[in-house]
């Protein structure tokens, strides 16, 4: 039985290239807006890309791509998979 552990940390420590799934946020007055924008808990999100200075990050959830800031990045929490 293989058994994986799972991390929780925010989005903008997911490195470039890694996927996670949405977890929760942290700040209820922006929970809206991310749902909206298809961060909802369960889904697969994919860092595709990072600005140079960091900021802002690109993603791939809910089938398309969105920018978003460090400082939105920094309320989502995600599970990362441990092989």
């Amino acid at each position: 039985m293989n058994l994986q552990t799972k991390e929780i940390i925010q989005l903008s420590h997911l490195p470039k290239g890694k996927s996670a799934v949405i977890n929760t946020h942290t700040e209820s007055e922006f929970e809206l807006t991310l749902l909206e924008m298809g961060c909802i808990p369960g889904e697969p999100i994919l860092v595709e890309m990072i600005a140079p200075l960091g900021d802002p990050l690109a993603v791939k959830v809910a089938g398309y791509y969105l920018s978003i800031r460090k400082s939105e990045a920094d309320k989502i929490m995600v599970a990362v998979s441990q092989q």
